[in-house]
């Protein structure tokens, strides 16, 4: 097969931990021709989508691990699969890629996760299809809502809705100190939506990362567990990564999602879980694939070059 890779740049990869980093070493030790291309290097012309791809050799080295061949300018459709590995921020940039990326389908490529799903599914509000796995949430950009929100819970989080990696995450407790401050921050005034949640203690066990891949539920989570009084337990925020088996309601929660995630297009799913409570539903480049991997042998990265080569059989 041949593979193409819609990533950020190679050359900030952290390999030791990266997630797309083992998805290419995966296919490329099953013998498939990986290739890596950015947002930038793509165009529609002549109503064709191509991209300015490089054919990727992976070389085995920690210190130097890829060589790139010359980019060649191809249409999309010249790839056996098409992964979407790009980072947020989900601004217009990332919607204007998955209209391109959608017009490129329409040319016969074949791209995961499918653009049309990863445009439907905001990381924060997709929540809001799966209620009985919640805590009680708000979405709104009133001030006095959100003002009202905190009054009821007394303990609660403040977060927008297009962040990623813990950004803008604020914890407000029952004296309320700064939430005005807070709301007019977040909302700019009124001018922006964002997502309150009551807050969940569970929070010192870990912040979940559950993977769904292919309609299944990979049999580990991540537990991103907050270090030196912080309220984020995510990686990028200095989070501990413990991988665990899943507890029964972790599997509940990816059981019942997982098929129905797939069938909208969805190959590859990041579920975050406080406690029993769903949080988030990560669609664009979920993570956490090599630190499962390392601390439990079990091959992520294996199971899911498996679903990709069953999506393009």
């Amino acid at each position: 097969m041949k593979i193409a890779f819609l990533a950020d740049p190679l050359d900030h990869f952290k390999i030791y931990k990266d997630t797309t980093y083992a998805m290419m070493a995966e296919a490329a030790g099953r013998g498939h021709e990986i290739h890596a291309f950015e947002q930038r290097h793509m165009a529609l012309e002549g109503g064709r989508v191509t991209a300015h791809a490089a054919r990727i050799h992976m070389t085995g080295d920690s210190a130097d691990w890829y060589r790139a061949d010359a980019p060649a300018t191809v249409g999309l459709d010249a790839f056996d699969a098409v992964l979407v590995r790009k980072d947020p921020p989900f601004n217009m940039e990332y919607i204007y890629l998955t209209y391109l990326l959608e017009v490129a389908e329409g040319q016969g490529a074949r791209v995961f996760n499918r653009p049309e799903a990863i445009r439907s599914h905001n990381e924060k509000l997709a929540i809001a299809g799966f209620p009985q796995f919640t805590a009680p949430t708000l979405v709104t950009s009133d001030g006095a809502r959100l003002r009202a929100f905190h009054e009821a819970h007394r303990d609660v989080i403040l977060k927008p809705l297009d962040g990623m990696g813990g950004a803008g995450i604020f914890r407000v407790r029952e004296d309320g100190l700064n939430l005005g401050s807070i709301i007019e921050t977040l909302t700019g005034n009124g001018a922006h939506t964002i997502m309150a949640q009551r807050f969940i203690p569970d929070i010192a066990k870990g912040d979940k990362r559950i993977l769904l891949i292919g309609g299944e539920v990979v049999p580990y989570s991540l537990a991103r567990i907050p270090q030196g009084g912080e309220v984020r337990g995510n990686l990028a925020a200095g989070g501990l990564g413990v991988a665990q088996p899943l507890s029964a309601r972790d599997r509940e929660i990816g059981e019942t999602l997982a098929p129905l995630l797939l069938r909208r297009g969805l190959l590859l799913v990041g579920l975050d879980a406080i406690g029993d409570y769903l949080t988030e539903v990560n669609v664009t480049s979920p993570t956490c694939f090599q630190e499962i991997a390392q601390q439990t042998g079990f091959n992520v990265a294996g199971m899911f070059i498996d679903a990709v080569e069953r999506q393009c059989g």
